[in-house]
């Protein structure tokens, strides 16, 4: 299943710029990342996972597959998106079907990039997109209140949920998101059809300038500061170093120009594992001469749904799982030793996977 990820923000943040980095790293050949365009706007990235790469070393597969993420360059949005103004519609529609937001807000200053909404204030940008998103969410509730209303005299039953949805309606009214609402999962259930754009997990990118790449800064920090409520993860990035890492195809001039950023890392890499963490997703793998394969399930996930990832019969015929931790696979070097040495295990239909198994299945149908 590949986890979709759609890109946001105001004009002249960086949102493009950051897509465009995804991009350009994905057409590189010797890069991390495959780049397929689905649309003018969406593209299937690689997820990178060194542990697949040591893997691949014991095993010297004929291909390696790695997971892939989905990423979409959502329309620009202006005020007045929830009445569908401007590409509001459009907007507000791509959101609904994306798994997570990832929030591109500006934290730099530079007087040759305009920006309409005056000084730059992280916070108010910020919350000029949350309104419009809970306005949209709002006049949801709403709606599904006047219709449980109705028909809640036929069936009492139904006052559970509507206490659900005025307790949305209140908390919306208050200019609050609902994935601040902390909702259990049988409260989630009363809107699990509405499919509320603010329920939504978000992933802030706080785009700052070349000096602030490291330690962040003043903008960064009142960001921080204001979704600390929010149960959201924030990366502090420069965009721009991103898209000139990007372009670059040779591994050695890609290392070098790391180094003398002092990067171990392209923060787009932490910016994929953040999404992960965010959507609670697990990864396992499957080893064999003809590949290694990464496969993405979510956190706490039994082996035949594990299974089904790969194909529904694996979940239908189910009959047991052959597991091996990373660690012993790379410790003991291969599946043979891992055996010889009691390391690999025999679950059955209870087993939760765990971030990292080697994994065979044995199924019937």
């Amino acid at each position: 299943m590949a986890l979709q990820a759609g890109i946001v923000g105001l004009p002249n943040v960086g949102k493009s710029t950051l897509f465009n980095a995804v991009s350009n790293n994905a057409k590189a050949q010797a890069s991390n990342y495959r780049f397929c365009t689905i649309d003018p706007n969406v593209g299937l990235v690689d997820v990178p996972d060194p542990r697949m790469n040591k893997l691949a070393e014991l095993v010297v597969p004929d291909r390696i597959v790695p997971t892939q993420i989905e990423i979409v360059d959502i329309a620009g949005l202006v005020r007045g998106a929830s009445k569908g103004e401007g590409l509001g519609n459009k907007f507000l529609g791509n959101i609904r079907e994306v798994d997570a937001i990832i929030h591109v807000i500006r934290c730099f200053e530079d007087e040759n990039i305009l920006r309409e909404e005056g000084a730059i204030n992280p916070v108010s940008d910020k919350e000029i997109i949350d309104t419009e998103l809970q306005l949209k969410d709002l006049d949801s509730v709403e709606k599904k209140i006047s219709k449980t209303e109705k028909m809640i005299r036929v069936d009492p039953k139904l006052k559970t949920e509507l206490d659900v949805l005025i307790k949305c309606k209140e908390h919306l009214q208050k200019g609050k998101s609902i994935r601040e609402l902390n909702l259990d999962k049988d409260d989630k259930l009363a809107i699990a059809d509405l499919f509320l754009l603010t329920d939504k997990p978000v992933l802030y990118v706080a785009n700052v300038d070349e000096a602030s790449m490291h330690t962040g800064n003043k903008f960064s920090e009142q960001l921080k500061e204001a979704i600390k409520t929010e149960n959201a993860e924030l990366i502090v990035m420069n965009n721009n170093i991103e898209a000139q890492i990007s372009e670059l195809e040779n591994e050695e001039d890609k290392r070098m120009f790391m180094e003398e950023y002092h990067m171990v890392e392209p923060a787009l890499d932490r910016l994929i594992h953040s999404a992960y963490k965010l959507l609670n997703l697990f990864t396992y793998f499957t080893a064999g001469v003809q590949e290694v394969r990464a496969w993405t399930i979510h956190q706490g996930w039994k082996a035949p749904q594990a299974a089904g990832v790969i194909h529904t019969d694996f979940e239908k015929g189910f009959i047991k799982a052959e597991v091996i931790s990373y660690e012993d696979f790379i410790s003991l070097g291969s599946e043979a030793a891992c055996r010889e040495a009691g390391k690999l295990r025999i679950e059955g239909k209870d087993y939760v996977v765990k971030d990292g198994d080697v994994m065979h299945f044995r199924f019937n149908v």
